[in-house]
């Protein structure tokens, strides 16, 4: 590196150009008034400190170029620089220089004189306004108070702007909404910038530029502004922040119609992102001869910008998370019958709260026993119907001739027996909710007019001619797989669509073990105050018998053996003796059974079949004859008792 030092600009004489005969006078920009002088023959610029010519500007790269004497020239490289180097108003990469080139490098203006030219001032040349008709961009990376690296230099200027991003820091994490919000920056940004009009636009999508919030200097806020969708989309776009103070000489913008509309003469622009989304820009404008936005401000309102971003983000976040608690408040605050606290329970209740407010078909899924008819009751209850009435029809347990009539009702004379006419369970229901349970066993014929009424919303009695129009809401349920069912043709694919709108799988039991004791405890209250017996609760012994045992049944049959247990218990405690053999014979998951009372029963059992089926010669047949039962009955036996009896080859 050359070594360089600065002087008082002054003449020199000399008979011979060389680089020890040049000087580089600052004209305008931070070092405004020194002169460079070469000694080993190159300078070099930039905002990195390291430089010759350090120089604080956002517009100036960290090493921008660098100016070499070669013999008797005098050459100028452009180090990549991100705003480029300008040479006599040129964007140049390499120039070679000669005496009285000008070299404009962000806000500074330099000129390359002779030693004998003497001293001359930017006044002098008409240089005052030099640099501030040109339109800058600037990198949020490259914004001086957003980087970490670069130290701050302690100017009044820089002091006085970290003292508004202080305050305008505080200012903002005390409000609350959006509104409020929008109100304080705008208003900041007029006490801070010689604009006489700012506004905040905010993005609602990549295509839309967003709704834009005006405060006029003169007019006051909530005032309708003309935006330059040219600037405004190059800032979103890009990123980067924009200032111009000449429009009409700017060759992209002297076009721009709302700015020429508006008499626009100097616009700065800044985006707001945060965690790499641009979520809209800061936006100012004048139209007044003596405003002009120096690079100063850009990196004022850079920064601000950023602090907005965060404000906005977080103010996005926090109603965000106040309508979700909300929803999720209305979704858990919901009429129903169903007890438990297990996560798959608890994923139910929030689908009831989910759909019960609209008149969608809802179609409940899940083993037997799972209680799919609390959640169809749940929904109705939740219900904008709540107050009309609530049909449950099984269309496993009537046959199909009686179905029709029941869902449909029938004219008189309709069949044989049919004395007068009835309304069916539909027009019953007419503006309430229809419970269709077990659907899955629905006749064709059936699952035809079904799907009228879904479709047109109207019926036909039996042996009647006349449509009726029908408000109802169809809820199902089933155990089958309607898709397989569906693709077999043994259900209408038709009607599996329109009843598969929104559905839900209730868990069953052996999936929400924790809900087992507390299930438990709820049918031990009601069946003991039915039976007017004291209960105290269920014995460890009896717990564990229970939380071992798979639940084929589910819930109906852990409730049927809470009512057997009251019914036949004779102590406060549910013991395990109360319990139904099938859920004793069931293996906890040490492996243990739950008592040793019946730890013999088990070894009596085993050794009963196995000496049955000795006797029997392997034949399984054979060896529940010699034991009485029948011979599902003992498979089952053996695959409860755990047992692995090998069959003896005739």
């Amino acid at each position: 590196m050359g070594r360089w030092y600065t002087q008082p600009a002054m003449g020199e004489p000399s008979s011979k150009v060389g680089f020890a005969d040049l000087r580089l006078e600052v004209l305008k920009g931070p070092r405004e008034g020194e002169v460079f002088s070469f000694v080993d023959g190159e300078i070099t610029v930039g905002r990195d400190p390291s430089n010759h010519i350090p120089l604080l500007d956002s517009l100036v790269s960290r090493h921008h170029c660098v100016l070499r004497s070669e013999g008797e020239t005098f050459r100028l490289v452009d180090l990549n620089s991100r705003n480029s180097t300008f040479v006599n108003g040129v964007a140049v990469t390499e120039k070679v220089l000669a005496p009285g080139d000008q070299v404009r490098i962000g806000n500074s203006m330099f000129v390359l004189r002779t030693a004998d030219r003497g001293s001359s001032t930017s006044a002098a040349l008409g240089l005052e306004n030099l640099g501030e008709s040109a339109t800058f961009i600037l990198k949020k990376q490259d914004a001086l108070y957003l980087r970490s690296d670069t130290e701050m230099p302690a100017t009044t200027r820089t002091v006085k702007d970290l003292r508004v991003l202080l305050g305008f820091s505080r200012t903002l994490n005390a409000v609350r909404g959006m509104a409020a919000l929008e109100h304080k920056v705008l208003e900041a940004l007029l006490e801070v910038a010689p604009a006489e009009r700012a506004a905040l636009v905010l993005r609602q999508s990549d295509d839309d530029l967003g709704e834009v919030r005006g405060w006029d200097r003169r007019l006051g806020p909530n005032q309708s502004m003309r935006i330059s969708e040219t600037i405004l989309r190059r800032v979103l776009e890009e990123n980067i922040a924009v200032v111009s103070n000449d429009i009409s000489s700017d060759e992209v913008l002297r076009d721009a119609e709302s700015l020429i509309t508006a008499r626009v003469l100097s616009v700065l622009a800044v985006p707001l992102e945060v965690q790499g989304r641009v979520l809209g820009a800061i936006y100012m404008d004048a139209n007044a001869q003596g405003v002009r936005f120096d690079a100063e401000l850009l990196e004022l309102v850079t920064a601000l910008g950023n602090v907005v971003a965060l404000a906005i983000e977080n103010q996005y976040q926090l109603e965000w998370l106040g309508g979700e608690n909300e929803r999720l408040l209305q979704e858990l605050d919901i009429a129903h019958d169903m007890i438990g606290e297990s996560d798959a329970i608890n994923s139910v209740k929030q689908f009831i709260g989910r759909v019960a407010g609209n008149d969608s078909t809802v179609l409940v899924l899940g083993e037997s026993g799972t209680g799919k008819e609390l959640v169809a009751r749940a929904i109705h209850r939740n219900s904008a119907r709540a107050h009309k009435p609530f049909m449950a029809i099984n269309c496993a347990a009537i046959t199909d001739t009686l179905l029709e009539s029941e869902l449909f009702g029938h004219e008189k004379g309709a069949f044989t027996g049919a004395i007068a006419q009835k309304k069916g369970k539909l027009e019953t229901a007419e503006g309430g909710t229809v419970f269709l349970d077990e659907i899955g066993e629905l006749a064709p014929a059936l699952q035809a007019k079904l799907l009228r009424v879904l479709q047109e919303h109207e019926f036909e009695r039996v042996g009647g001619i006349r449509t009726i129009p029908l408000d109802i809401r169809l809820i199902a349920a089933t155990n089958r797989d309607l898709k397989e069912a569906s693709a077999k043709k043994e259900f209408r694919p038709d009607l599996y669509y329109r009843l598969n709108v929104v559905s839900v799988k209730m868990p069953p039991l052996k999936d929400r073990r924790k809900d087992i004791p507390i299930l438990a405890i709820f049918f031990a209250k009601r069946y003991a105050e039915k039976m007017k017996r004291t209960i105290r609760g269920i014995s460890p012994e009896a717990r564990g018998a229970l939380m071992a045992y798979d639940w084929p049944g589910n819930v109906r049959e852990l409730e049927n053996a809470i009512e057997r247990a009251i019914v036949l218990g004779s102590t406060e405690l549910i013991l395990p003796e109360d319990l139904p053999e099938s859920i004793l014979e069931h293996s906890g998951p040490d492996g243990r059974a739950a008592t040793a009372l019946h730890d013999g029963i088990r070894d009596a059992k085993r050794k009963l079949i196995e000496r049955a089926i000795d006797q029997a010669g392997g034949n399984y047949t054979e060896a529940a004859g010699i034991l009485g039962v029948h011979a599902n009955h003992l498979f089952r036996l053996i695959k409860t008792l755990d047992m692995q009896p090998k069959r003896k080859r005739a």
